[in-house]
């Protein structure tokens, strides 16, 4: 992908502004303290920045009008945001997925959007592998069982040898696939581009997804969901997998048909763990909270408490040096692909 090449700014600070939302939590809060380390960590480039921050909108619209940078996970009234924040050439998404802010026409000519992809790897990889020896080990069953006070013991497999089929090989997926060798899994590897990463023993294309998937002992999502990924796992493809296969969704709800899944998981012809959904809380009244063979975890596989911000501020940091260069930067979101 091509990152777009900013404007040098030597002649003047440049304008970074911060937004933070109290609905996001505290693992996504840009407090004062994380500025202040995050700038001794980068000190040639803090030197040149000027950060305001602000909190739920309160003086935003006033720093907007002179900001040349914007830190924000959602961005309101986007129609107007281009005449709003007639200065920012670009704005960095505290976050990976970036589908709510999609398509980017609100973007002014010439401005970019960048994301966190990345950030959140080392996580987010511990969770998948986590996830896929609980199912391996039947979990999701056993803790059902307990919540009913029910003695049913449970047998399987090791997961040696087992196949895991990935679903978007990007930084997550490539370190989920590291993790599943040390545990001796088969992995298949399915890539956009198609190009070979390590540790995927098979890699193919989209196109090739209805092949492998009935090889599969376990799917792993770890795909954007983009218009060319909505849904790609719905009632067809579910149909094809194996009697009894775990399937892991760890990147957006998007991605798979959730009512078409929950008939599979009540029929127990899958096991599920499921991370993210829509929307988002779960509303008490979703099926998915009583249905049978699945495990929800809330949205929370892959925030570091501690690091998560952090790191992305450290992405921030290096690419506000390429920015006031005038160089490319990292993690561009393309408008295309919308990831």
């Amino acid at each position: 992908m091509t990152a777009a090449k900013a404007t040098p700014h030597s002649a003047r600070k440049v304008h970074l502004h911060i937004e933070n939302h109290s609905d996001m939590g505290a693992v996504f809060e840009v407090t004062r303290k994380r500025i202040a380390d995050a700038r001794a960590r980068h000190p040639d480039v803090a030197k040149q920045v000027r950060i305001t921050m602000g909190l739920d909108g309160k003086n935003l619209e006033k720093n907007l009008r002179t900001a040349d940078a914007f830190f924000t996970w959602y961005v309101d009234d986007r129609e107007t945001f281009a005449a709003r924040a007639p200065r920012v050439r670009w704005v960095i998404a505290h976050g990976a997925g970036v589908s709510h802010l999609m398509p980017l026409d609100w973007l002014a000519p010439g401005a970019v959007l960048t994301n966190s992809a990345g950030v959140h790897g080392e996580r987010a990889a511990e969770y998948a592998i986590m996830a896929v020896l609980m199912l391996n080990n039947r979990i999701p069953e056993m803790a059902r069982n307990q919540a009913r006070a029910r003695w049913d013991q449970l047998y399987n497999t090791e997961v040696a040898g087992k196949t895991l089929l990935i679903v978007g090989v990007g930084s997550v997926g490539s370190l989920a696939a590291r993790h599943a060798k040390h545990f001796g899994l088969h992995v298949i590897g399915v890539r956009r581009s198609g190009k070979k990463r390590r540790y995927v023993d098979e890699m193919v294309s989209p196109d090739k997804l209805r092949q492998v998937l009935p090889r599969a002992d376990f799917l792993l999502m770890c795909a954007p969901d983009t218009d060319a990924s909505h849904h790609m796992i719905a009632a067809p493809e579910l149909d094809l997998m194996k009697k009894g296969a775990g399937l892991v969704n760890y990147s957006r709800a998007g991605v798979i048909d959730y009512a078409a899944l929950q008939k599979k998981l009540v029929k127990g012809e899958l096991v599920a763990i499921l991370d993210v959904f829509d929307p988002e809380p779960l509303p008490k009244s979703s099926v998915l909270w009583k249905t049978p063979n699945l495990l929800i975890t809330p949205h929370s596989s892959s925030d570091d408490w501690e690091l998560y911000t952090p790191k992305t501020l450290d992405l921030m940091f290096e690419n506000m040096r390429r920015f006031l260069a005038g160089g490319k930067l990292k993690n561009v979101v393309d408008p295309k692909l919308q990831y």
